[in-house]
């Protein structure tokens, strides 16, 4: 676990070898027991949660701590309910709660984002980004930590809106759908701005602009609407000299050129979106973190594994920002000795 690893490659200072970061692993309790010896579990109290994941990431050595603080809580209320599946060991994440805040398009195109959802104050913002930060590497001192956005733009109206009201006011109408996405970009922005003024100096910006077969609505709305938004909200950013890191789920690759000319500093991203693309054009002026498919430690054999992580490092290992990861988390239910034959084989093969 090393600070100057990660920020080296953030840096884009080539470090003597890969180092990594993995979602949901430290919260994968059979994993976190078989490696750190604690005896803890979904239902186990928070002071032993806390000290098995802080020895967990330890042991596996996260040179970088994925975190955000703003998400659709920052709504209240004041939005859709889509449930949640089961994906915690024990099934303590499910939530059957559906409801939606808009039943109309018409509701949509006129929604007031200030009368609705109110002002924060930025000094007040600041505060709460410096206060989440600070937490954060009080927590893993030794590795990079940041705090971020969750809901920058598409994220949002998804919370806001639910998936079917989102597509149904985006294809009945894009242009208003589009001004309605500029208003609230022009309400996030006050949370950039605060960022911007925020001690820490990584930031992680989040936004699920695609599926996972890539764009959703036309490409050229996304051109349109998303990224000169982005430019204005990470303009803030970039004149702060924030490090800004951005992460989409699903296959982004047909939008990376245009998401690397809105200003960010390096990409996360689940196998889907392109690992090659990024290395090859982005070799010498972004950091990348990824991409090993979470399929792989599911059903594989050690030999797939082992395969999936060389493939990994064959691509990202000549980039002095390349971060190793499972692209899209290691879940409860991946079995314990294929999460520590992936670590394994990390481990042998991270050193240049």
């Amino acid at each position: 676990m090393s600070y100057e690893h990660g920020r080296a490659a953030l840096d884009l200072d080539m470090p003597p070898r890969v180092p990594r970061t993995e979602y949901s692993a430290e919260s994968h309790w059979d994993l976190v027991s078989a490696v750190t010896g604690i005896d803890v579990g979904p239902f186990s109290g928070d002071e032993i949660k806390n000290t098995a994941q802080r020895r967990f990431i330890r042991a596996w050595d996260y040179d970088f701590i994925w975190s955000v603080l703003i998400s659709g809580g920052e709504f209240g209320e004041s939005r859709s309910r889509m449930g949640h599946g089961v994906y915690a060991q024990a099934g303590v994440d499910f939530d059957g709660d559906t409801s939606r805040l808009i039943d109309d398009p018409e509701d949509v195109y006129g929604f007031d984002f200030d009368g609705v959802l109110g002002i924060a104050e930025k000094d007040v913002l600041t505060e709460r980004f410096d206060t989440h930060y600070r937490g954060n590497v009080s927590a893993a001192p030794d590795a990079v930590n940041m705090t971020g956005v969750y809901i920058t733009c598409m994220s949002g109206l998804i919370d806001l809106l639910g998936w079917d009201m989102l597509l149904l006011s985006a294809g009945t109408d894009p242009r208003r759908f589009g001004e309605f996405t500029d208003r609230y970009a022009n309400w996030i922005e006050r949370y950039f701005i605060a960022l911007a003024e925020s001690a820490a100096p990584v930031v992680m910006i989040h936004d699920d602009i695609v599926w996972t077969e890539g764009a959703f609505i036309h490409p050229d709305w996304y051109r349109k609407y998303i990224f000169p938004n982005y430019s204005r909200l990470f303009g803030h950013l970039n004149r702060a000299g924030k490090k800004i890191m951005f992460t989409s789920d699903g296959d982004y690759t047909e939008f990376i050129d245009d998401i690397a000319g809105c200003g960010v500093n390096g990409f996360a991203l689940e196998p889907l979106t392109d690992l090659a693309y990024i290395a090859e054009r982005y070799k010498t002026t972004h950091s990348f973190i990824g991409n090993a498919d979470t399929n792989v430690l599911l059903r594989g054999s050690r030999e797939d594994i082992y395969s999936e992580v060389q493939r990994c490092m064959d691509i990202g290992k000549k980039c002095p920002g390349f971060f190793m990861a499972v692209g899209n988390h290691i879940p409860s239910n991946t079995p314990v000795d294929n999460a520590l034959y992936y670590n394994e084989t990390y481990e042998k093969l991270s050193r240049r």
